[in-house]
């Protein structure tokens, strides 16, 4: 070609005219070497010995691919040759842009046959298999081998794969391609140019089948049919380029899948992880897991696949179900699993639900083994194909333990000597992970060695926001020892936290469980006047647990219309079922009230609220925490459904003392004159109210610039009694009852 013409772009047919050349002769100058490795392969064999070197695996499923791709370069050589003495306008320059009439008698002669022709040479095509056999008993396995084997194709379809993939290797088959079809525009095998190269007839049912949408290679997107508004042999053909750089050793993840690919840490459930692979390996190919908080079906599924000796391919649904064709996406996914030798986890099944059941269905029919899961009830229309349903189950102690140890590594000693406090935690695979990695960056920012309470802070970083929206998050700063209590009480609050600590004991190892689908949740009422503890209680419990404290707003729950209420309970309980916290639901008699006699419909829907919670209640698997100040305005019905009643009494006159000197402890500067013993014995006030007051004097010692004294406890004494409505007289504040400024 003339250098000043080099790299010019235009149209095939300008350019054939403007050569000079016919296509004839165009195809006699095509078939030429193609260089493998730098060596050329010779027309006359196809084949040339490669330098004695060692090979990687990808290199050599490269070499295998190109030397199979000699066989159908002398296919087409022959073809053209044919060809060739065969047309009536071979010398026609302008052929393949429109018909001869010597072209249309020669297509009224008759029906074209079969050629007679052995195309391949069995020597030569015998001598490149030897090869690869002799290179997978060495353990380098060709990539075209293994995936005839993984997607069941016979030597025909690989023969058909390779006809449509040789325009992707050689640019020369293009040009080549063209001419064979008779059209300079038509680059692409078509699919009866495919079959006259296999030695097909056109009419062949075995040929034609190979092209259908069941078939291997369609079905399993190696092939894509194109142009299908044209005649059926006219029909191009291509191979996609993951397919095509797969076959070559280049590993690069589809881009239409990568968008949804999530990481998934395997569960160390050995129980579980071994009934999945059983099955998995019974050739069971449809999998639905329903999961439970603290449990991750990825994590699961790729643990089970892991054993089978199989990778994961774990996507997310929510990322795609914006797509217009989720078929179409579902065949890459099964073409990019069965290229990587993977199996595929899908979920949550409930985001692709407003797509139809059409696309569970494309989803259900991969051909690799598939793994759906989600929070909803398996539908039975959702695939043709009858699933293996699996419910899970919490995790069991054990198994997380195995989970942090895993996490943990070398410092697995942290958990193991406080595992049962660290594996109270209902966390699945990848939370446990992500902990212990946030758990490490805390220890790295305090300087300090990864510790107990590491842990605990990167495990509560696991909760998800969902809850922050509907209650108020409270990281609890108090201990046992800052609660003033009487013994009963306290005693209570301590079975109530050994309830949670040990329920997994008890539940499940000791098989304590009650049946009726009650949940596992632990649920306790505090009852006392205002200000006797119950809310600091229950911040304690929850720091003792390790848990954040939730405290449930009551103005985002309760809503004046009608079924409202009920909704966003449900999505407290929801979001608090796969948390690790407490629920700390205050003036709980406004919500959990009698039922009463239906005398309008505000009763009945009243009483509908309340008959919700106790059903609801049942099913929790989670801590809640009732307070109320009106224990017999509480439903006597929850009272069954109460795991602990916590009554909170008003300090007697030695809690009160313990009060006052908690209240005003060290760090308050304090005067000679203050008398704690008179405070303590003289006012009848709640916990609640003794802080109160000891923070306001406090606010008027600071104004003054001097240490709090018994001038500044009666002034706060006075002004939290007109407060709360209460009589300001002589006997009570005795000699100090000038200070009060009362007449």
């Amino acid at each position: 070609e003339p250098e000043h013409r080099r790299g010019v772009c235009r149209s095939q047919s300008t350019e054939k005219v403007r050569s000079g050349h016919t296509q004839k002769e165009a195809a006699d100058r095509l078939i030429c070497p193609i260089m493998i490795s730098d060596q050329p392969v010779l027309p006359a064999s196809g084949i040339t010995e490669a330098p004695a070197r060692v090979h990687s695996g990808d290199e050599l499923s490269a070499e295998y691919v190109m030397d199979r791709i000699d066989g159908i370069e002398r296919r087409v050589r022959m073809l053209v040759s044919l060809r060739k003495r065969e047309d009536p306008g071979r010398e026609d320059q302008f052929r393949g842009l429109y018909l001869s009439e010597e072209h249309v008698d020669r297509l009224l002669v008759g029906r074209s046959s079969v050629r007679t022709v052995d195309w391949d040479d069995p020597a030569e095509l015998q001598a490149v298999e030897e090869r690869a056999d002799v290179l997978e008993r060495d353990g380098r396995s060709s990539r075209l081998r293994s995936l005839a084997r993984t997607a069941g194709l016979d030597g025909l379809d690989v023969d058909l794969l390779l006809v449509v993939l040789a325009p992707d290797l050689d640019c020369r088959f293009e040009q080549l391609y063209g001419y064979l079809n008779d059209d300079v525009i038509r680059r692409r095998a078509t699919v009866g140019l495919c079959l006259e190269l296999c030695r097909l007839p056109s009419w062949s049912a075995e040929g034609r089948s190979r092209f259908h949408s069941s078939a291997p290679l369609i079905s399993k997107g190696l092939v894509t049919v194109e142009e299908k508004d044209r005649p059926f042999l006219s029909r191009s053909l291509t191979v996609p380029d993951r397919v095509a750089s797969h076959l070559l050793g280049v590993d690069l993840r589809d881009s239409t899948v990568s968008a949804a690919v999530r990481q998934c840490e395997p569960e160390y459930d050995r129980e579980l992880v071994s009934g999945l692979a059983s099955v998995l390996a019974d050739d069971v190919r449809l999998i639905y897991l329903r999961e439970r908080p603290g449990v991750s079906a990825p994590g699961v599924a790729t643990a089970a696949f892991a054993s089978l000796g199989l990778g994961t391919l774990a996507l997310d649904l929510s990322c795609v179900v914006t797509q217009a064709d989720l078929s179409n996406w579902a065949t890459i996914v099964g073409r990019e699993a069965l290229l990587t030798g993977s199996g595929v986890v899908l979920g949550p099944i409930e985001a692709a639900l407003d797509c139809g059941h059409q696309s569970i269905r494309a989803f259900s029919a991969i051909p690799v083994p598939v793994v759906l899961h989600g929070r909803v009830t398996w539908e039975p229309s959702w695939s043709r194909t009858v699933p293996l349903t699996v419910e899970l189950m919490t995790s069991s102690s054990s198994a997380r333990l195995n989970q942090w140890e895993h996490s943990l590594r070398s410092d697995a000693a942290a958990v193991t000597k406080d595992a049962e406090i660290i594996t109270q935690f209902v966390l699945s695979g990848d939370q446990v992970v992500r902990a212990v990695e946030s758990a490490r960056l805390d220890a790295q920012y305090t300087g300090k060695p990864l510790g107990l309470e590491h842990l605990r802070k990167g495990a509560r970083a696991q909760n998800g926001a969902g809850l922050d929206r509907l209650a108020r998050r409270v990281q609890s700063t108090v201990g046992w020892d800052d609660l003033v209590l009487t013994a009963p009480t306290f005693a209570a609050l301590r079975e109530l936290a050994e309830r949670a600590r040990y329920r997994d004991k008890v539940l499940d190892q000791w098989g304590m469980r009650p049946g009726g689908g009650r949940g596992r949740g632990i649920t306790a009422l505090f009852a006392g006047d205002s200000g006797t503890g119950k809310t600091m209680s229950a911040e304690v419990v929850a720091g003792h647990l390790g848990f954040d404290l939730y405290t449930v707003n009551l103005a985002t729950v309760v809503d004046k219309y009608v079924g409202e209420t009920e909704k966003n309970l449900e999505r407290i309980f929801t979001e608090a079922d796969g948390m690790n916290a407490v629920i700390l639901f205050d003036e709980a008699d406004a919500l959990f009230g009698k039922r009463s006699a239906v005398r309008e419909a505000n009763d009945r829907y009243a009483n509908i609220e309340v008959a919700y919670l106790l059903q609801r209640m049942e099913t929790f698997d989670g801590l809640a925490i009732l307070a109320t100040n009106l224990r017999t305005n509480v439903d006597d019905a929850f009272a069954r459904r109460l795991d602990m009643i916590v009554e909170f009494p008003a300090p007697d006159g030695e809690l009160r003392r313990a009060l006052w000197e908690h209240c005003l402890a060290s760090g308050v500067p304090r005067a000679d004159d203050l008398d704690l013993e008179f405070c303590a014995q003289a006012f009848e006030l709640s916990g609640g109210n003794i802080r109160s007051v000891a923070i306001s004097a406090a606010y008027l010692a600071a104004g003054c610039g001097r240490p709090v004294t018994m001038a500044d406890i009666i002034r706060a004494v006075d002004r939290e009694y007109r407060k709360l409505g209460r009589l300001v007289v002589a006997s009570e504040f005795g000699p100090y009852f000038e200070l009060t400024g009362a007449t």
